[in-house]
């Protein structure tokens, strides 16, 4: 019978075939996978590992080089060069194809080369975050990393746990799994080891089983031990990868960079057919006329912003990893310079992460070694995730503690942690005694106490009681301590069958107080945020008192604290005022701090969110910038773009600074090359409509545009002024056409004087002396274009107040040094330029003189109009 089930199993589809092995029982399902309960060996997960690969689904595996090499050419400037060069290859003018094939090369190939550094550089990256999962092999229970587990392997699963791969659960205590990710559905799944439910039922999923479990989720609160089943590609979430057909929705970074390409064609759609029909028109030569467009259109095409785009986010990503940033998604660098709010957690941020146990005190503020005792139990005991608390108590009570007052111990059962009880439970039989030991939040656990305990005597907890106790916690709390309650149940069972209705009618024995202290470096690090435009918010899900008094200590200012009672009872009109006004949010729950940054983000802010804890993950998902630990949780760093390999704001502020710089540089080389571009077809369309020959060749105008970009590539590692830095960035196109329209006439100006001199003072003016009149041009708007760079990245005084980069100095230099070179040696038959009359460079040098310091004086009244710039 059993061989017939297995059979059938292989004859169906994915999600009957996982039903189908949860069907089977243990016993059945480790012979099918030829396992046991002390797990593989590791010969045999070696073998396998080699039958079945990775245990890696298509999106998280490298993208082949050849594939990222034709990516590189799905982009639409390159497209229009494409289909430019197509049209002159058809038409003959192959000296115009050739150029426009190399323009393509050079950008597809920059590309490439960037792209594939970017993610060699990603993968070694991510080796040092690599999530692990707990396996039994051989009997011994040991972290892997996840993409070595492999069908038949046996996993402890615990709170804040990824599921590494389909399984299906052979053990589970109070076991709660956030399903979203493959269901859509936000509220957890308890799961159990029988289900419970008509498992034939063709209406059941694998997803309906409480019994299976899937890569791609993660455990909330509790524990468990599963079987693995498909691994990689053959799980649910595999599938799932594979078929998508949907794409992660637009960031504000691809909109933005959206807008200005699609300002730029329409540049090229509508100057195009003029430049033409002008040229066709005036001379009477409708084929020079149509290649002269098309070498206009593509010196009007920013072929070179695709790979200026790549070559700046990855430049800021090796930069940030140099300082201890690790970015898992380039365009969140450039996110990190827009945002305007950080809203981050308390512990370990601004607090040292070093939380110590200071005191254990009865209900009236004694000292009491049996809360420690029982505290410590707790703590010691529990399997699920260790908090900073936990680690505590247990070094307390090494350090402090000579011997514990129970000669045996054994832990009987266990009720786990969860974020709606606040609480946890462990019970262990100490001395013939079953003791329920239960430790959480004061709230919390005083509304499932009816005694207290003082000196050794348990009297009710009456009213008067109560205010005793709060006034208790409030004095710690004002000292800054957080404050956790502990309570006791003696001998509820005869057997271990303990449950969360368990937890009521309890004796609370007394408080326990820890200390996380502010950083002195949290201090420095919010108030330069503070400089730079950066608001910091609190949301935690602590004391209200304890975080007050941390948030003034490090330069936050509270006027008033919102609870997450409060946010509840809020509409989202008053959420929205209710934002702006407040930095500190206390005793929150996980969706409470999602809420928040949904409602600043509502009001048009860029928001990034700052947490290692697991409640933390539903914030970091919704987030703009999402910045975790490399020591959170697994599923934590799995929802964060960002992650820091020191938990401190210093680390964070050198990233917001770093993603200002790249947005800074890549609006660089926007603005000035659509400035430039638009002068230069400007200053075509009035030579056009005069001269009795074309301003300059195609192939001249195309190889000018090829030296200019080329020069362009060394924008990514432009110095960038400290004014720029200290204001969040965003995409604004509004202002892109303004500064066109305002700056890029200034060269025009420029070309028409060049025009005059060439028509007057060396009568480049007939058909037989246009070569003539086109070198001299090509030399001016050459060196122009290349050289007012220096002029127009900053908004100071250039050379003087604002010097740039040796890269970028050094690539002007360069270009200009080609251009020379073309003109004043032989090379220059190949384009049709002649010699250049000596008199001329003196013309030369006085027109480049004027034009900058023309544009110098155009920026400064810019600058003074409309108070902006670059």
């Amino acid at each position: 019978m059993m061989n017939k089930k297995i059979a059938d199993i292989k004859k169906t589809t994915k999600d009957q075939e996982l039903r189908k092995l949860a069907m089977l029982s243990e016993r059945e399902l480790m012979m099918e996978l030829r396992t046991s309960e002390k797990g593989l060996s590791e010969e045999d997960a070696k073998n396998r590992l080699e039958e079945y690969g990775p245990n890696e689904v298509s999106a998280q595996k490298p993208t082949p080089a050849i594939m990222m090499f034709l990516e590189a050419f799905k982009d639409p400037f390159v497209y229009v060069l494409a289909l430019l060069m197509v049209v002159s290859a058809v038409t003959k003018d192959f000296e115009a194809a050739l150029v426009m094939g190399i323009m393509i090369l050079a950008s597809v190939i920059i590309a490439f080369i960037q792209e594939y550094r970017s993610q060699k550089a990603s993968l070694n990256l991510k080796e040092l975050i690599e999530n692990t999962t707990a396996v039994t092999r051989a009997g011994q229970t040991k972290e892997i990393p996840m993409d070595e587990v492999v069908p038949g392997d046996i996993v402890t699963l615990a709170t804040g746990d990824m599921i590494p791969a389909d399984a299906v659960l052979i053990w589970t205590k109070d076991l709660f799994i956030n399903q979203s990710s493959l269901t859509g559905e936000s509220m957890p799944v308890e799961k159990f080891v029988d289900a419970g439910i008509d498992k034939n039922s063709k209406s059941v999923s694998a997803l309906d089983m409480q019994d299976l479990i899937f890569m791609g989720t993660d455990v909330l609160s509790g524990q468990g031990k599963a079987i693995i089943l498909k691994t990689g590609q053959n799980t649910f979430f595999g599938d799932i990868a594979k078929n998508a057909t949907t794409q992660r929705g637009k960031t504000s970074f691809d909109i933005g960079l959206t807008k200005v390409s699609k300002f730029l064609l329409r540049m090229v759609m509508i100057l195009f057919p003029i430049v033409f029909l002008i040229n066709g028109i005036t001379k009477g030569e409708w084929g020079e006329a149509f290649f002269f467009a098309i070498a206009v259109a593509v010196g009007l095409t920013p072929e070179m912003l695709p790979m200026i785009v790549t070559s700046n986010l990855a430049k800021g990503a090796l930069s940030l990893s140099k300082h201890k940033v690790i970015v898992k998604e380039l365009p969140s660098i450039q996110n990190l310079g827009s945002m305007d709010i950080l809203c981050t957690d308390k512990t370990g941020t601004i607090t040292e992460d070093k939380v110590v146990l200071v005191q254990h005190l009865d209900p009236l503020g004694e000292v009491n070694n049996q809360v420690l005792d029982m505290a410590f139990l707790n703590s010691h005991y529990q399997t699920g995730w260790k908090n900073l608390m936990d680690i505590a108590v247990i070094n307390f009570y090494e350090e402090n503690k000579n011997q514990s007052p129970y000669h045996s111990v054994t832990k009987l059962d266990e009720i786990p942690f969860d974020f709606s009880r606040r609480r946890l439970t462990v019970v262990v039989n100490a001395d013939g005694h079953q003791f329920m030991i239960t430790k959480g939040a004061v709230e919390e656990m005083e509304a499932v106490c009816t005694h207290a305990e003082i000196n050794g005597e348990i009297v009710p907890l009456t009213p008067e009681l109560q205010k005793r106790m709060r006034e208790v916690n409030i004095r710690m709390n004002e000292q800054g301590m957080r404050a956790l309650a502990v309570a006791v149940k003696k001998d509820v069972h005869s057997e271990a069958i303990y449950s969360v209705e368990d937890e009521q009618g309890m004796t609370l024995i007394g408080f326990m107080g820890f200390l996380d202290p502010a950083k002195k470096s949290a201090i420095t690090a919010i108030k330069s945020l503070h400089q730079h435009g950066v608001n910091v918010k609190v949301l935690t899900g602590d004391n209200d008192i304890v975080a007050k008094k941390v948030c003034s200590d490090v330069g936050i200012e509270v006027s008033h604290v919102v609870l997450g009672s409060d946010i509840d009872n809020m509409s989202d009109e008053q959420m929205k005022e209710e934002v702006e006004k407040t930095n500190l949010f206390a005793k929150l729950n996980p969706m409470q701090k999602s809420r928040i940054i949904e409602t600043l983000q509502g009001n048009g802010h860029t928001v990034g969110f700052m947490g290692d804890g697991i409640n933390d993950a539903p914030a970091l998902r919704k987030a703009d910038v999402g910045i975790s630990v490399d020591t959170a949780a697994d599923i934590t760093k799995d929802a964060s773009s960002i992650i820091l390999l020191e938990k401190s704001l210093n680390v964070l502020e050198d990233g917001v600074i770093e993603g200002r710089k790249v947005f800074s540089n890549m609006m660089k080389y926007i603005k000035i090359t659509i400035s430039s571009n638009f002068g230069n077809v400007f200053s075509i369309l009035i030579a056009s409509a005069f001269l009795p020959f074309l301003p300059m060749l195609s192939i001249q105008l195309l190889i000018q545009n090829l030296i200019y970009d080329i020069a362009q590539l060394a924008i990514p590692w432009d110095n960038v002024d400290e004014e720029d830095l200290l204001k969040p960035v965003r995409w604004e196109t509004n202002g892109l056409m303004k500064f066109t329209l305002c700056i890029g006439p200034v060269s025009s100006i420029f070309d028409i004087m060049t025009y005059l001199v060439m028509w007057f003072v060396f009568s480049a003016n007939t058909i037989g002396s246009q070569h003539l009149f086109q070198t001299g041009w090509f030399v001016v708007g050459l060196v122009s274009q290349t050289l007012v760079v220096q002029m127009v990245r900053t908004r100071k005084l250039p050379f003087i107040q604002s010097i740039a980069s040796p890269a970028v100095i050094l690539a002007s230099l360069g270009a200009v040094g080609l251009g020379l070179l073309i003109v004043l040696t032989p090379i220059r038959e190949v384009f049709d330029f002649v010699k250049l009359p000596a008199n001329y460079w003196g013309w030369f040098i006085l027109i480049i003189v004027l034009y900058l310091i023309t544009v110098e004086v155009a920026k400064r009244l810019y600058i003074h109009i409309t108070k902006e710039w670059i």
